[in-house]
């Protein structure tokens, strides 16, 4: 038997041996999870852990891409963007925070509390001090010596034109990025791609001596060139300068359109904005302002509506140019009694006098005529009710009535603007399409978009939306309308050219839903004809004329005309005719007079007139008696 002796040594060494195997498994299990981890780190996540570490020892300071340029069709620069700088700061690397403060704040007119907490604030890599400043300041700061002051690229966007197309152009945030008109719409077009600036650093944020510098190129935006000829928007801008001074309006809108295209040519809208001195101070005034209200408004159109009933009714066959209509001053539909504007009537008329005279009850019968099916197919054609597709933002697509809803009596006043919500750009091309012969075109701004070689990458195709009618329909509306305008004789809107238009007088609304007193849109529309093409289409809408005079012909047509003479002037148009002299007459006293003298004497001299009121006695007109005005142009007189 083995002693106690030799057992007791025979199970220490066997415990001994369990231990030592045990710790060396547990160091094996310790290095196989160490280098399963190493593994891990160095070969699957290797990559990750990379840019951390290219994080932690470079710092990143932004290259911003320069911006495209803003062109209108003939080249002319409209924006552009030239190098400014943003100035930044490391706090870790200031030697002397309160001196570079003061010196900051000074030359950048900065509050110096502000600029000493940034220039402290040692927990950021960088803290930005400013941003677009211009080259002067930034040599100047430059070689002021500081340490720890970084100057980096950037742009500044200008406007050569200032207020000039303001609410197409638009502007930009702070940090220039589009925020309003085409700057927004076409962001990512101008914008360009951003690059870098990598400088190496230490642990604790401070640029090695010695470091090198890496650049990442930025990629410049592509330039846009517009539809629109910035002389005409001149042109239409200097136009409505004198409107707003003669009516005192509450704003003023005027679209021209090549009614071949549909592209834009002019588009403006008072008041405007000074894109380069832009008061941020009130956001709710600045974003009035700079909208623009050709796309996003709605209004009830009025008489110049009566072109699309017009255009429906020739184009189902149901009347023709000599057919006669009766006015008695209002038509009876469905027990409800809606009048004419004239409300002692028109009497018998043909279809080119009903539109001559703007006859309320002719558009009543040709909208019942045709039924709600009819003209509501009309509608949809000329893209009533529907957005046009324009490269602008915020488009609406106007009011239009259910058609399960409609009743005669709805029926009727949608045939002469009633009843009905349009936006301007909308209403503007649907006409485009009843003149051009019938090809309804997506609208637009932008041409094309051009690199820095002036490669075109995209050009617009001026997409055909849909068929609304016939060159044989169009040619008669471009006839009636000619002859709606020129009353006193052929070519005699603007003398030895012809023009086609035709006014409107809408009343507005109330947020009540209500007709508002006193409240009115006065609007024209009209086109150069030239050789029986259609050319330089116009709409001109007036918002509460506060003058005391609110017809279409008198607020809106004068300065139409304005606008046509200046085109002609500047394109240097050739005329349709020679020699058409248009008279000047002496305007006579009607005030006093018997609403029916009245009317007799202003037939004699061949003037055209509006009646506002529906008394029997004329108590005031416009112009006043014994001045001289040309026959061409309208007069108002107001009865009791």
């Amino acid at each position: 038997m083995r002693s106690i002796k030799n057992f007791c040594f025979e199970y220490t060494t066997l415990s001994i041996q369990k231990r030592l195997l045990s710790l060396i498994l547990i160091i094996a299990f310790v290095f196989f999870l160490i280098s399963t981890r190493l593994f891990y780190l160095q070969a699957i996540n290797d990559d990750k852990l990379q840019l951390k570490a290219i994080d932690q020892w470079v710092r990143t300071l932004p290259l911003t891409a320069k911006r495209g340029e803003i062109r209108d069709n003939c080249g002319n620069i409209l924006a552009y963007s030239n190098t400014s700088y943003n100035l930044y700061v490391r706090a870790k690397e200031v030697d002397r925070p309160v001196e570079l403060a003061e010196y900051l704040s000074k030359k950048l007119s900065l509050n110096f509390d502000n600029v000493y907490e940034k220039v402290k604030n040692i927990y950021s890599s960088e803290v930005l001090i400013k941003l677009q400043i211009d080259d002067k300041f930034a040599l100047e700061i430059l070689n002021a010596g500081y340490k720890g002051v970084y100057l980096t690229e950037n742009i500044k966007r200008n406007y050569p034109y200032n207020e000039l197309l303001s609410q197409v152009i638009g502007f930009l945030t702070s940090d220039s990025i589009g925020q309003t008109g085409i700057e927004s719409y076409y962001n990512n077009i101008l914008c360009g791609t951003n690059g870098k600036c990598l400088t190496q650093s230490d642990v604790r944020g401070i640029t090695l001596d010695d470091s090198l510098d890496y650049y990442v190129e930025a990629i410049d935006g592509l330039n846009l060139k517009l539809c629109v000829d910035i002389n005409i928007q001149r042109i239409v801008e200097n136009v409505i300068t004198h409107l707003v001074s003669d009516h005192h309006p509450k704003g003023v809108s005027a679209i021209v359109m090549d009614p071949m295209t549909s592209k834009i040519i002019s588009l403006a809208i008072y008041p405007s904005v000074d894109l380069n001195n832009i008061d941020r101070s009130d956001a709710k005034s600045l974003m009035s302002k700079i909208k623009n209200t050709t796309v996003t408004d709605v209004y009830e159109p009025g008489s110049t509506f009566k072109i699309l009933t017009l255009t429906a009714a020739l184009s189902e066959g149901l009347t023709t140019l000599d057919e006669k209509f009766y006015c008695p001053g209002y038509r009876v539909v469905d027990g409800e009694r809606i009048k004419c504007w004239k409300t002692i009537g028109h009497g018998s008329q043909t279809l080119v006098e009903c539109v001559q005279n703007s006859c309320n009850c002719c558009f009543m019968d040709l909208a019942l005529r045709l039924g709600k099916e009819k003209l509501y197919k009309y509608l949809k054609a000329f893209g009533i009710g529907s957005a046009t597709q324009v490269d602008i933002s915020g488009e609406s697509s106007g009011i239009i009535l259910d058609i399960n809803r409609v009743q005669n009596c709805d029926l009727a006043r949608i045939g002469f603007g009633q009843t009905i919500a349009v936006t301007q750009l909308q209403l503007l091309n649907s006409f485009c399409s009843v003149i051009n012969g019938g090809y309804l075109h997506q609208p637009s701004i932008v041409d094309s978009y051009v690199d820095k070689n002036e490669n075109t990458v995209y050009k617009n195709t001026n997409l055909i939306l849909n068929k609304t009618t016939n060159e044989d329909i169009s040619s008669h509306i471009r006839f009636l309308l000619e002859k709606s305008l020129s009353k006193t004789g052929d070519m005699t809107f603007v003398e030895n050219y012809k023009i086609g238009g035709k006014t409107g007088t809408a009343q507005k609304y109330g947020s009540d839903g209500k007709i508002a007193t006193g409240k009115y849109i006065s609007s024209f529309f009209g086109f150069l004809n030239c050789d029986n093409k259609p050319s330089y289409a116009l709409l001109l809408c007036v918002d509460e004329p506060s003058s005391g005079m609110y017809y279409g012909s008198v607020v809106a047509k004068p300065y139409a005309k304005e606008i046509f003479q200046e085109i002609i002037k500047y394109k240097n148009i050739k005329q349709d005719a020679e020699n058409i002299q248009i008279e000047n007459i002496v305007v006579p006293q009607l005030a006093g007079m018997s609403l029916s003298k009245a009317i007799i004497a202003l037939n004699e001299i061949g003037v055209d007139f509006e009646i506002d009121g529906e008394g029997e006695i004329v108590v005031s007109q416009f112009p006043s008696a014994n001045t001289s005005m040309q026959k061409s142009s309208s007069m108002i007189i107001k009865t009791n």
